[in-house]
C-alpha cells in the first residue's frame, strides 16, 4: 500500500532538482527522467521491509513531482508560485488551458480576495522626526562679546528647532482609506501643533479622490480636495483644492501637476500652484537602474530658481547612492553634496553637506529606519569657511567607518550568527529526517550504481572516485570555521548515463525574483524558510549538512583512466567529463 507524503515532506522538496531536469524540460525530457527514476526505486524490487518502505516513499515523491510538472496548468502555477501556490484555493474552478500570465492574474485576483478580508487588521504608520541643531559656536563665534562670562570657553551647541509629525491609514473597505496624521513643532521656543483627518476612495482603475479636514492652534481650520486622474497609459494629473481659515480671512490655494511619461525611465512634470506662494514650475526626472537625474525650473513669487541634481547608484549589497546638486535663484545659490547606505536590513543612513549664500554651511543628517524617518539639520557656520566645509565633510565619513568597524558590522555578524543558530535549531529534526532518508536512498542506490561502475570501466568511462557536498573553507583567514561535508559519491554515480553527468542548472535568479515577488504581494501566502534554490540538495541521496550556509560539490572523477577534479557552487550546473578539469600530474 502506497504511503502518504506529508505536507512538510512535499514543501521541503523542489520538483526540478528531485527529477534532476532544467525549469525549461520538455515533456520527453520529464517523462525520460520519470522513468529512470521509477526503475530505480520502485517498491516491488526490494525485499528489506526498511528499504521497501524508503523506496515506496521515494516512489510517491517522484511520482508527486511528475504529476506536477507534466501538467502545463499545474506547472505554470508551479513555476510562478510554488508548491504554495498549489494549495491556493479556487484553482478548481479556474478554466485549463490558460497561459502563464493569465494564470498570474487569476491567482492575483484570488489573492486580492484574501487581502480583503484582512483589511481591517492592517495599518501603514508613517512617522518623522526632525531636530534641527545650531552649532554656529563651534566656527563663527563672537568671543569679545563673551569674555567676563565664565563656561564661555566652550562652544555652546544649541537645539533650535524640533518637529515631530506622524500618520497611520485604515483601511474600511476595498476601495475606502481613512488617514489620521498629526505634528508638532516648535522653533526658538515658539510651537503649535496641528491635526488633519483624510478620507481617500479609490473610484476606478484610473483614479482617486480624497477629502481632508484639518486644524491646529497657529491656524484655523483646514478644508481640502485631492483628486488623481489617468489621462492615458503615459500621462496623469493630479489637482489639490484648499480653503485656509484664519484670523486674516479665507485664503484659498490650488495646485494642478500634469505630468507625462516621456519613455520607460523619464517623467516630465508641469505644475501650477495659486495662492500664498503662486509658482509655475517645470521639471524632467530621469530613474534608471544606475542613475537619478533631475532638472527643474520654477518661476514664482518670491522664489524663482533653477535646480540639476545628479545621483548615483552602486549595484553593491549595501545599497550604496551619491548624490550632488546646484540650486540657484533669487534666494541666493546653493551646491548640495551627500551619500547614503544601507546598513541593515530595514536602515538606511544618509549625509549631506550644504554650501550656499547667503546660507552659509551645514550638515544634514537622515536616518530611515522601516517607515520612520529621523532627520538631524546642524547648521555650521553662516560664512563659507573651509574650516566648515572640511569637517562638515571628513568628520561624517570618519564617524561613519568607526562605527561601522567597530559597532555596525560586529552587531551584524552577531545578527546573522543568531539567526543561522534558529535556523539550526528549527531545521535540526528535518535535517535528521533528511539525513536518515538520504542514507536510505543510497542503499537504494548500491545495486544500480554496481552495474553502472561495471558498465563504465569496460568502456573506460566516467568513474566517480569521491564527491563531497557542503561548506569548504579554503580562506586561510577562515581557518577556525568547521568544514561540514556529506559524502555524495554514491548519488552522483548514480546519475551517470553513457559516461556523462549532467546536473542542470537552478534557476536561481527567475526564482528569487518570483519569491520576492510572492512575498511583497502574497505575504502570508508563500511566508516561511527562505526559498532560494538549493539544486544539489535536493537530488535524492544529498541533504543540507550546513543550514544556511554557502554549500559547494567538490568532485573527484576518473575518465578514460585519467583524474580529474572540479568544484562548483550549490546553484551552478555541473556537466563532467570535461577537458578544463583533467588534474595535470607533470605539475
Amino acid at each position: 500500500m502506497a504511503t502518504a507524503l506529508s505536507e512538510e515532506e512535499l514543501d521541503n522538496e523542489d520538483y526540478y532538482s528531485l527529477l534532476n531536469v532544467r525549469r525549461e524540460a520538455s515533456s520527453e525530457e520529464l517523462k525520460a527522467a520519470y522513468r529512470r527514476l521509477c526503475m530505480l526505486y520502485h517498491p516491488d524490487k526490494h525485499r528489506d521491509p526498511e528499504l521497501k518502505s524508503q523506496a515506496e516513499r521515494l516512489f510517491n515523491l517522484v511520482h508527486q513531482a511528475y504529476e506536477v510538472l507534466s501538467d502545463p496548468q499545474t506547472r505554470a502555477i508551479y513555476d510562478i508560485y510554488g508548491k504554495r501556490g498549489l494549495e491556493m484555493e479556487g484553482w478548481e474552478v479556474v478554466e485549463r488551458r490558460r497561459t502563464p500570465a493569465e494564470i498570474r492574474e487569476e491567482f492575483e485576483r484570488l489573492q486580492r480576495e484574501r487581502e480583503e478580508r484582512r483589511l481591517q487588521q492592517r495599518t501603514n504608520p508613517k512617522g518623522t522626526i526632525s531636530v534641527g541643531v545650531d552649532a554656529t559656536d563651534l566656527f563663527d563665534r563672537y568671543d569679545e562679546e563673551y569674555e567676563d562670562v565664565s563656561g564661555s570657553s566652550f562652544p555652546q551647541i544649541e537645539i533650535n528647532k524640533m518637529h515631530i509629525s506622524q500618520s497611520i491609514e485604515a483601511p474600511l473597505t476595498a476601495t475606502d482609506t481613512a488617514i489620521l496624521s498629526g505634528s508638532l513643532s516648535t522653533q526658538n521656543g515658539n510651537g503649535g501643533g496641528s491635526i488633519n483627518f483624510a478620507l481617500r476612495r479609490v473610484t476606478s482603475a484610473k483614479g482617486w479622490g480624497e477629502l481632508e479636514f484639518g486644524a491646529g492652534d497657529l491656524q484655523g481650520p483646514l478644508f481640502g480636495l485631492k483628486l488623481f486622474r489617468n489621462l492615458t497609459p503615459r500621462c496623469f494629473v493630479t489637482t489639490n483644492c484648499a480653503l485656509q481659515f484664519s484670523s486674516r480671512g479665507i485664503r484659498p490655494g490650488l495646485t494642478t501637476v500634469l505630468a507625462r511619461n516621456l519613455d520607460k525611465n523619464t517623467v516630465g512634470y508641469l505644475q501650477w500652484r495659486w495662492g500664498i506662494q503662486s509658482a509655475m514650475n517645470t521639471s524632467i526626472v530621469r530613474d534608471t537602474k544606475t542613475s537619478h537625474f533631475t532638472v527643474a525650473l520654477q518661476l514664482g513669487i518670491p522664489h524663482s530658481f533653477a535646480l540639476i541634481s545628479y545621483q548615483h547608484k552602486f549595484q553593491d549589497d549595501d545599497q550604496t547612492r551619491v548624490k550632488g546638486s546646484l540650486k540657484a535663484g533669487f534666494f541666493g545659490t546653493v551646491v548640495e553634496y551627500g551619500a547614503e547606505r544601507k546598513i541593515s536590513r530595514h536602515s538606511v543612513l544618509g549625509a549631506a553637506v550644504s554650501i550656499g549664500v547667503p546660507q552659509g554651511v551645514s550638515l544634514k543628517v537622515k536616518l530611515n529606519r522601516a517607515s520612520q524617518t529621523y532627520f538631524f539639520p546642524i547648521h555650521l557656520t553662516d560664512q563659507l569657511l573651509p574650516s566648515a566645509v572640511f569637517y562638515a565633510t571628513v568628520g561624517p565619513l570618519v564617524v561613519y567607518f568607526a562605527m561601522h568597524r567597530l559597532i555596525i558590522k560586529p552587531y551584524l555578524r552577531a545578527q546573522k550568527e543568531k539567526e543561522l543558530e534558529k535556523q539550526r535549531e528549527s531545521a535540526a529534526t528535518d535535517v535528521l529526517q533528511k539525513k536518515q532518508e538520504a542514507e536510505s536512498a543510497v542503499r537504494l542506490m548500491q545495486e544500480s550504481v554496481r552495474r553502472i561502475i561495471e558498465a563504465e570501466e569496460s568502456r573506460m568511462g566516467l568513474i566517480i572516485v569521491n564527491a563531497w557536498y557542503g561548506k569548504f573553507v579554503n580562506d586561510k583567514s577562515r581557518k577556525s570555521e568547521k568544514v561540514k561535508v556529506i559524502d555524495v559519491t554514491v548519488p552522483l554515480q548514480c546519475l551517470v548515463k553513457d559516461s556523462k553527468l549532467i546536473l542542470t542548472e537552478a534557476s536561481k535568479k527567475e526564482h528569487e525574483v518570483t519569491c520576492n515577488m510572492c512575498e511583497s504581494h502574497l505575504w502570508g501566502l508563500v511566508r516561511g524558510p527562505s526559498r532560494r534554490m538549493k539544486m544539489q540538495a535536493g537530488l535524492p541521496g544529498f541533504y543540507d549538512p550546513c543550514v544556511g550556509e554557502e554549500k559547494n560539490l567538490k568532485v573527484l572523477y576518473q575518465f578514460r583512466g585519467v583524474l580529474h577534479q572540479v568544484m562548483v557552487l550549490d546553484s551552478e550546473a555541473l556537466r563532467i567529463p570535461k577537458q578544463s578539469h583533467r588534474i595535470d600530474t607533470d605539475g
